[in-house]
């Protein structure tokens, strides 16, 4: 089951009045209708308009907007803005439903959706993650845009709001800077922040399968202005390991595949270092005069957009401090809140429609609150799903100010420990990584990055010599880890180039019974990933100025994992894997240092041998946050 808590006592009756409503209670319980039924209400009950709306440089963009047939009352605006497209097209055809959720459509709002400037029906040039530093960007057009709407919209109530996932996430974000003043409330929800270390980069290591598979069909040039998607691309395979393995140095994408069509992946290949192109689409540090509430919105298990959502969090935190901003993360994949119930991903049950939740508790009173002036503004600074023990939590600030950093160290004998090793205690650990023979980063085939990959079992690996691991005693009591994870490496490598990967998995006892949702599926011994990163170990030191290894000289790597909230629960394990290689979510590292890794040829790929230390002097270990539990009554 799951429940709600917070980091101050909660009373049992508090808890009641939270999940349900009873005869005296303010709240309703919200009923889903069928997908049938939702689809008649919109068409019932709005009003369907197609408009272009200019910009201040005369660019129109088209606008599909949504407006309630009944006018008795004013009604708030609420924007989507997106490059993915408004379909359907035509006055006369309609959305199967709007917003953030069917109640807020059934609430009644005027919804307003945007093609992004160069895509689909909107005029203008495509601009991937449009620097803010040109003279229009997308806080300028959504100004533009609020300034056209207020004027020409009829019966509204002077407030705007916006919302957006992933792509329009950013584009959520992007438009509450320099806020235009009827800009009330905004939910950036899974928003890319910075390409280079979220999406198609981790800390510089590209993101193979998620970038050649989005860019082969986003990214292919607009003709004239279209209401048609490009199709998806087809790999003819459902082998990814072996279709990317094909593709592999990656100089034959363009010659098998993409025929140089794709203009961002030539930018890709061409800027592989963080330099100015990447830095001019961070969006973080822009993130200033801010002046609607925000709620930004992430899954604990977003394959795509984790990195986004905690950083956008945090800058507009600091930049800000007058206005209200808060954040939630829950157990989902990518855009999970919206499109999933949020009850379990893969294997892993999360103990209730963690969903309906989200959709009723918090996304539907935010908005309802600052565009309506209805209910209360009592969402609080985080609200954040603690894993393991499927348990909502609350918190003043994030990460907690109560948290006590703990380091688990890796031992002799593949112990992972709180107690460090003895200053005359040496060890090392050894692999060879071999870039013809990758480790795989999933258990099974797919050409894609499947989204249960975040929670999957991690034991299919466990005996490649190519993996070194370090497992915990059994947890004598549950241990609550919050906050950053911080993966130090002394490392050494015998060649000049290699990447590092770093996973936290949870491993379960023998004993753990099958969940609800798959009942023939065992849990025993089951390796679940809890959080994992790599990085391109050129960027150690810098991310615009990479270097080489040199050969067999020891160097520390400090590998900053995402934020986490989850609880290893008696009896179960804490496991740290280390590997080099994690194909084909990763390209494959040639560990011959090149200067663009994208130009690498077959000759560079080359065996290497990887050195993980364990001495006291110099100690291998992660940092994480421990949260003690009060007392739940």
């Amino acid at each position: 089951m799951m429940t709600i808590s917070t980091n101050k006592n909660i009373t049992f009756w508090i808890l009641i009045l939270l999940l349900f409503s009873t005869c005296g209670s303010e709240k309703e319980t919200y009923v889903p209708f069928t997908a049938e039924e939702d689809s008649l209400f919109v068409y019932n009950n709005y009003d369907k308009k197609e408009v272009y709306i200019p910009m201040r440089d005369g660019t129109k963009l088209f606008t599909a907007i949504y407006t309630p047939k009944d006018r008795e009352e004013a009604y708030p605006i609420i924007m989507y803005r997106t490059p993915y497209s408004v379909q359907p097209y035509g006055e006369q055809r309609f959305k199967i439903d709007l917003g953030p959720n069917m109640r807020m459509t059934r609430d009644k709002y005027i919804f307003v959706y945007q093609d992004v400037r160069g895509k689909f029906m909107s005029e203008g040039n495509f601009v991937n993650m449009t620097p803010h530093k040109r003279s229009t960007n997308e806080s300028t057009d959504t100004f533009d845009t609020i300034e056209w709407l207020l004027a020409n919209i009829e019966n509204h109530n002077g407030k705007v709001g916006q919302w957006g996932i992933s792509y329009p996430g950013f584009y959520t974000a992007a438009g509450m800077i320099n806020s235009h003043p009827a800009l009330v409330a905004v939910s950036p929800q899974a928003p890319i922040a910075d390409w280079f270390f979220d999406d198609f980069h981790h800390h510089g290591a590209f993101f193979l399968p998620h970038t050649f598979n989005f860019f082969s069909s986003f990214g292919l040039p607009r003709r004239e202005l279209t209401k048609i998607k490009n199709p998806r691309f087809r790999h003819g395979t459902k082998d990814g390991y072996g279709f990317f393995k094909e593709m592999t140095p990656l100089s034959l994408a363009n010659q098998k595949y993409l025929g140089d069509s794709v203009n961002f992946w030539n930018e890709i290949v061409t800027h592989p270092n963080y330099d100015q192109f990447w830095q001019d689409r961070n969006l973080l540090p822009h993130l200033k005069n801010v002046k609607c509430a925000v709620l930004t919105v992430g899954g604990w298990y977003d394959a795509e957009d984790l990195y986004g959502p905690l950083k956008i969090y945090e800058e507009v935190e600091k930049n800000n401090p007058a206005i209200t901003n808060a954040l939630v993360m829950g157990p989902w994949s990518h855009g999970g809140w919206r499109r999933t119930d949020g009850d379990y991903l893969g294997n892993i049950h999360f103990g209730a429609k963690t969903s309906e939740f989200y959709n009723n508790e918090i996304i539907y009173p935010f908005f309802s609150y600052h565009l309506k002036g209805k209910g209360e503004n009592e969402l609080p600074e985080a609200y954040m799903f603690q894993t393991g023990t499927n348990v909502w939590k609350t918190f003043d600030e994030w990460p907690p100010r109560d948290i006590e950093k703990v380091k688990f160290y890796f031992k002799v004998k593949k112990r992972l420990s709180r107690t460090p090793p003895g200053d005359n205690e040496f060890g090392t650990d050894i692999f060879e990584s071999d870039p013809a023979n990758p480790v795989p980063f999933i258990g099974y085939k797919d050409n894609g990055m499947p989204k249960p990959y975040m929670t999957d079992d991690q034991s299919f690996v466990n005996d490649r010599p190519d993996v070194l691991y370090y497992l915990s005693a059994p947890l004598e009591k549950d241990l609550n880890m919050a906050g950053p994870i911080m993966a130090n490496l002394v490392i050494k490598t015998d060649q000049t180039a290699a990447d590092w990967i770093v996973k936290l998995i949870d491993v379960y006892p023998s004993s753990h019974p099958p969940f609800p949702h798959q009942p023939k599926q065992s849990m025993s011994r089951y390796h679940q990933m809890v959080r994992s990163e790599v990085m391109r170990g050129r960027f150690r030191d810098s991310y615009e100025y990479p270097k080489p290894f040199v050969p067999k000289k020891q160097e520390v790597i400090q590998l900053p994992l995402q934020d986490v909230l989850h609880t290893f629960k008696k009896g179960h394990q804490i496991m740290i894997q280390v590997q080099s290689s994690w194909f084909p979510l990763v390209d494959i590292n040639p560990q011959t240092y090149v200067e663009n890794i994208f130009e690498a040829k077959s000759d560079d790929f080359v065996k290497a041998k990887h050195f993980v230390g364990r001495s006291g002097i110099a100690p291998s270990f992660i940092e994480v946050g421990i949260l003690e539990e009060e007392e739940q009554k």
